[in-house]
């Protein structure tokens, strides 16, 4: 009787196509996780915070089906997260666990994403450079590196929000230091899926240098400003918007700063096919660059609305109304209004090419300044974030 159960077995085993039978076990995976959350949380949970966990699930379900590397990614986020939530939950912390100071606080983790970010960026740049295959692939190991520490980094800031002040945890996306955390982890995130689904590392020598940047920003606001202490959320802050509405915004980011160094990769092979050099054949081709720029800015244009959308009703909520032309407001609109423009320029006009590029790479100006430069140096509603 064992004997045929196990020849039915093979039977059925070899009929079922590996990858089928690992798209059931992250649909099982993530429908079980909904639902204990469900379980455990309902009595708390309101009408949008329902909408919400069916947005997440919908969301990580649809991504781990198109990108089987993203289940493994999410995985092992879950298993480094979790390690350092049970340790605070045993009672341990960074004074008095030597594991907790140097590896699993969330400023240790962003320290670890911070050494992988520059290796990974010195990879890419020997595969650029030099046509080191293995740099290539050091870089990318050390890029899918640098984002699991960084997410894991930011759940794990998440459960350091509630130790002695539960009246005030949060989600870390709160002031500079915490968002560029989420900036540096988001854009690595979305680059690698690009690699993998272009085929090509080159512009990967583009994207981290400038992640790398956005990480020395992230250091200085934390040791200029003791930024990277938790610190109480001011009122206009404490709200379930902020869980959507920012997250939202940096899915955008990421694909914009993402775009600009397509464009900028875009125009730099397109000179090296003119006039030779070894960009000419370390660069995806034209055609790729083109669709990598115009994709992203078009999935980025599609989260920037929504968060927009989002930001206007948290601001009713907090302040009485849905827009007041507040600097960070204007500075949206802006933002709206240009990649707007080139949609519009790309589908109606049929513009395409060298102009396009430029398009996307002189954006970076506009999307950094909302992004940095009004939290920096204008004041208004948003001067919780000015240094």
């Amino acid at each position: 009787m064992s004997v045929q159960l196990e020849q039915r077995y093979t039977r059925f085993d070899k009929s079922f196509p590996s990858s089928l039978k690992q798209n059931l076990a992250w649909t099982l995976f993530l429908t079980v996780g909904a639902l204990g959350i469900w379980v455990v949380f309902r009595a708390q949970f309101w009408m949008w915070q329902f909408i919400i966990l069916g947005m997440w699930y919908s969301g990580l379900l649809w991504f781990g089906l198109k990108w089987p590397h993203f289940r493994l990614f999410t995985l092992a986020v879950l298993t480094i997260a979790g390690i350092g939530v049970g340790i605070y939950g045993l009672g341990y912390n960074d004074t008095n666990s030597l594991i907790m100071r140097y590896f699993l606080h969330s400023n240790a983790m962003f320290d670890w994403m911070s050494v992988a970010i520059l290796l990974s960026a010195g990879g890419y740049y020997a595969y650029l450079f030099r046509g080191s295959e293995v740099g290539g692939r050091w870089g990318q190991r050390f890029a899918w590196a640098a984002a699991a520490l960084g997410f894991a980094g930011l759940a794990i800031r998440w459960r350091e929000t509630y130790i002695g002040h539960p009246s005030w945890g949060h989600i870390p996306v709160s002031d500079i230091y915490d968002v560029m955390a989420l900036f540096c982890a988001m854009t690595i995130l979305f680059y690698l899926y690009y690699e993998e689904d272009t085929q090509s590392r080159g512009l990967g020598a583009f994207v981290l240098p400038l992640v790398l940047i956005a990480d020395i920003f992230m250091f200085w606001v934390g040791a200029a400003y003791h930024l990277d202490h938790i610190a109480p959320l001011i009122p206009a802050l404490q709200s379930f918007w902020m869980k959507i509405h920012v997250p939202s915004m940096f899915v955008a980011y990421a694909n914009f700063y993402i775009s600009a160094m397509a464009g900028l990769a875009y125009l730099l092979k397109e000179r090296a096919i003119q006039h030779g050099g070894f960009l000419r054949d370390r660069l995806p081709s034209l055609e790729i660059l083109e669709r990598s720029y115009s994709g992203t800015i078009a999935f980025g244009f599609l989260f920037f609305t929504a968060g927009t959308i989002l930001g206007a009703v948290w601001a009713a909520k907090a302040w009485g109304g849905f827009w007041s032309w507040d600097p960070k407001e204007t500075w949206a609109l802006i933002v709206w209004l240009n990649y707007a423009g080139f949609l519009h320029a790309r589908s109606q006009k049929n513009w395409h090419g060298r102009p396009m590029a430029w398009w996307a790479l002189i954006s970076l100006i506009v999307v950094t300044f909302c992004f940095i430069g009004v939290n920096l140096f204008l004041g208004g509603l948003h001067s919780y974030g000015k240094l």
